[in-house]
C-alpha cells in the first residue's frame, strides 16, 4: 500500500464514516500524492521542523507531512474526522508522530499544542481562511514558514500590493507579520468533492514585526475603518476612529500621509507610521491631562 492516500481510499473512508464533505465546514479532500508532496516541498518541511496542520480532514495532506519525519500537530473540528486520523496514519505510517487536537482552529491556543510550531502548512478550511491565519500568526509567534493552499481569490488577496485591485484589509494584516507569495496553481480535479472555485499555494516568511501588541490592535483598527469605505478619502474613511474628518488630515499629515490619499495606497508600513502618530498623541493627551489635573490639586492646596 502506498504511504499515501489516493482517490479509492478517500472514498473508503468517507463511506466508512459515512462523512459527506461539507460546504459549511469548507470539507475538499486532496487525493493526488504529487500535489501533496508538493505541497510539503514547498512548505519546506524536514524531519527537525514542528508542523502545524489545521483541517487536515481524512489524512492527505497529513500523511505527506509525517512522511517527512517532522512530527505533526493536527487541528481538526470534526469529532468523526479527529477520531479517525490517528488510526489511518499508524496503519500506513507506524512509525508517524502525529498529535491530532479536536478544536475549532479560531480557538487553539499553546496550551492545546504538545510543541510550539514552525512551520503550518494546511489545506485551509475556504470559508475561515484568513481569520485562521491571521489567528495562529497572532496566536504562534514560533510559525516562522508557511505553506497554505487557499481559494484562489483569497490568495491572490493574501500575496497583494499597495495599489492593485484586490490590495484589501487581509493584506496589510498579514503582510504585520512577514511576506506572501503566491507559490502555484492547483487544479480543481486533484480534490474530492471538485470545488467550484481555483485553489493557489500561498507561501508565508516571518519578519519581526514593527510593533508591540498595542501597536498592532492599533493598527489594525485603522486598516478595518480605511477599507469599510475604501473608495473614500482617509481624512473621510478614518474620521469615524480619528475624532473627525478635520482631526484625522491632522493625525495624517503629523504621519506624512496625504488625507486625500484612500486606504489601497498605503502600505503596512504606512500604516504602521499611522498608528504610532495616533498611540503618540493619546500619549501626550493623557500627559497634559495629568498635568492639568495636578495643577488643579496644587491650587486647592494653596487654597486651604
Amino acid at each position: 500500500m502506498s504511504a499515501l492516500l489516493g482517490p479509492a481510499e478517500i472514498r473508503e473512508l468517507a463511506a466508512q464514516l459515512d462523512v459527506t464533505p461539507t460546504k459549511k465546514l469548507g470539507q475538499n479532500f486532496v487525493h493526488d500524492a504529487n500535489t501533496v508532496r508538493r505541497i510539503v516541498a514547498a512548505g519546506g518541511v524536514t524531519a527537525d521542523a514542528q508542523v502545524l496542520e489545521v483541517g487536515p480532514g481524512l489524512g492527505s495532506l497529513t500523511l505527506g507531512l509525517t512522511e517527512t519525519g517532522a512530527p505533526v500537530t493536527a487541528v481538526e473540528i470534526d469529532a468523526r474526522l479527529a477520531a479517525q486520523l490517528p488510526t489511518t496514519v499508524s496503519a500506513m505510517q507506524p512509525s508517524a508522530r502525529l498529535t491530532v487536537v479536536h478544536q475549532d482552529a479560531l480557538q487553539v491556543s499553546a496550551d492545546d499544542l504538545p510543541a510550539a510550531p514552525t512551520h503550518l502548512v494546511a489545506n485551509l478550511p475556504y470559508n475561515v481562511s484568513v481569520p485562521v491565519l491571521l489567528h495562529l500568526l497572532a496566536t504562534f509567534p514560533s510559525i516562522e514558514r508557511s505553506l497554505v493552499m487557499v481559494q484562489a481569490e483569497v490568495g491572490y488577496r493574501l500575496a497583494a500590493d499597495p495599489g492593485s485591485k484586490v490590495y484589501g484589509s487581509p493584506s496589510v494584516k498579514a503582510a504585520w507579520y512577514g511576506t506572501w507569495r503566491i507559490a502555484g496553481q492547483v487544479s480543481r480535479q486533484v480534490f474530492w468533492p471538485v470545488p467550484n472555485v481555483d485553489s493557489v499555494l500561498v507561501g508565508f516568511q516571518r519578519h519581526d514585526p514593527p510593533g508591540d501588541e498595542q501597536l498592532r490592535a492599533q493598527v489594525f483598527a485603522l486598516v478595518d475603518a480605511a477599507f469599510q469605505q475604501r473608495r473614500k478619502m482617509l481624512r473621510q474613511a478614518l474620521s469615524g476612529v480619528l475624532g473627525g474628518s478635520a482631526h484625522a488630515s491632522q493625525v495624517l499629515e503629523a504621519a506624512g500621509i496625504a488625507p486625500t490619499a484612500r486606504g489601497e495606497a498605503l502600505g503596512v508600513d504606512d500604516f504602521v507610521r499611522l498608528g504610532r502618530t495616533v498611540l503618540s498623541e493619546g500619549a501626550r493627551e493623557g500627559e497634559d491631562t495629568r498635568e492639568g489635573e495636578g495643577a488643579r490639586e496644587g491650587e486647592g492646596d494653596a487654597q486651604a
